[in-house]
């Protein structure tokens, strides 16, 4: 037999074990258990232009930015307040454009992006919120801070959401200028879809695991 016939896979072999849920046992909000009504026919719930087109023959798992019954936690950064309070009112308008009801919205001002992660992670760690969406603004200066800063922060949101399986949607700006700062107000809202989008996300995904 030769060294190749030797590597062949044995075709006889027991089929694998199913993968176990990654969140089966986890505490979770129970607004993070509901999973949304698909949007009317005719409603966008694109981003961008475009959309990702998936061949005929895969599953495929998607969530809805919608947020009828579901808790949402805001942290906000007070530092750079006359950007962070547009930031604020524009996340706040999306919540209710998509559903979320208000008195299902928690918002936590912190001091500055700095805090924002630390703040994250206690609000998703109470299980009392599908989702999170963390705002700020880090405008560069004449020193490495907004480096240190920037960075800290992203990692930070980014290690909340994988510590505690809650979506963080990161709407924090950071931009050169105050007026690139002011031209992007914009990403709040898209915070808010993408948190909302994830929620329902992991929603449909718990329960294809339980099916």
């Amino acid at each position: 037999m030769s060294e190749i016939d030797e590597q062949q896979p044995d075709t006889d072999a027991a089929p694998q074990e199913p993968q176990p849920d990654p969140f089966e046992g986890w505490p979770a909000a129970e607004s993070s258990s509901v999973i949304e009504d698909a949007p009317a026919e005719g409603v966008s719930v694109e981003h961008v232009r475009g959309e990702v087109q998936v061949p005929d023959g895969f599953a495929v798992l998607e969530g809805t930015p919608l947020g009828k019954r579901r808790s949402v936690g805001v942290v906000v950064s007070r530092f750079n307040g006359g950007v962070t309070d547009k930031l604020l009112q524009g996340a706040l308008d999306a919540l209710t454009d998509a559903g979320v009801s208000q008195d299902a919205i928690t918002v936590v001002p912190v001091p500055g992006a700095f805090e924002l992660p630390l703040a994250a992670m206690a609000l998703a760690k109470t299980r009392r919120y599908a989702c999170i969406v963390a705002l700020g603004a880090v405008v560069r200066g004449e020193t490495p801070h907004f480096d240190y800063v920037a960075s800290e922060c992203a990692s930070g949101l980014q290690l909340a959401a994988i510590e505690t399986g809650v979506p963080v949607a990161f709407g924090v700006l950071t931009v050169d200028t105050v007026e690139q700062a002011e031209a992007r107000i914009h990403k709040a809202a898209e915070a808010v879809r993408s948190a909302l989008e994830m929620a329902d996300l992991f929603a449909r995904l718990r329960a294809s695991a339980r099916t």
